[in-house]
């Protein structure tokens, strides 16, 4: 069962608890909570064997996003993708904020920056990836993490990302050290970036908050970066 489905069954768990505590102060009739936890319960078991986990992740989405502080975090974190993905310029596709939009879109997770991976792909099939190439997505990989720590001081959200990383990484016959120092070296490469460009940043973060388009939100990115000249007089 996955993770996903472990937390609707421990959301379960607490609810039929919580109502068992305070039924009787609130007049509440033991039934309905007793329903409230089988129907959640049982939409847990049909996903996982019938959906692959899909209406649990979306459900368990769908109560996340009512937190504000949720909603910035995958913001922050995306905004960080998409930036260092277009600073190294990279072909950036679309963006999706949440489980839904990524799964209309064939995504997985929250939410994710969706890049043209083309050369990557080829060249992994051909078994002749270039250095270069690996280098520049394991910086994009890692900087949705970086964003939120340097905004959050942690990071919650990243887990697919990481496993992007290693599954690339172990596929090529880095060892467990290797990966983990190559992780640090991409981590540091992305925070350079976004801090080097931090009013880009800011100003990503504040276009992809009001949902603007992937040329909007590049734009934005250009006209922070543009240098400023100023005309001296005497």
């Amino acid at each position: 069962m996955s993770q996903n489905s472990l937390n609707l069954i421990a959301i379960s768990i607490f609810l039929m608890t919580f109502s068992i505590l305070l039924g009787p102060l609130i007049h509440l009739s033991p039934t309905i909570p007793a329903l409230v936890t089988f129907t959640l319960l049982a939409i847990a078991t049909v996903d996982t064997l019938s959906w692959q986990n899909q209406g649990t992740t979306l459900l368990l989405d769908w109560i996340a996003n009512f937190s504000p502080k949720h909603r910035e975090r995958i913001i922050h974190h995306e905004a960080g993708h998409f930036l260092v993905a277009h600073l190294l310029e990279f072909n950036i596709i679309n963006y999706t904020l949440n489980n839904w939009e990524a799964m209309q879109q064939n995504q997985s997770g929250q939410g994710g920056v969706t890049v043209d991976d083309h050369q990557l792909t080829s060249q992994l099939q051909q078994g002749n990836l270039n250095n270069h190439i690996l280098d520049r997505y394991c910086t994009i990989w890692m900087a949705g993490i970086v964003a939120e720590k340097l905004v959050f001081n942690d990071a919650i959200g990243g887990l697919d990302d990481q496993q992007k990383l290693a599954a690339i990484l172990q596929g090529l016959g880095f060892s467990e050290l290797a990966y983990t120092q190559k992780k640090r070296f991409h981590a540091l490469q992305a925070q350079n970036l976004i801090q080097e460009n931090w009013s880009a940043y800011q100003a990503l973060v504040n276009a992809m908050g009001q949902r603007l388009s992937v040329s909007e939100c590049i734009e934005v990115i250009d006209q922070c970066r543009l240098p400023k000249y100023g005309v001296t007089t005497k």
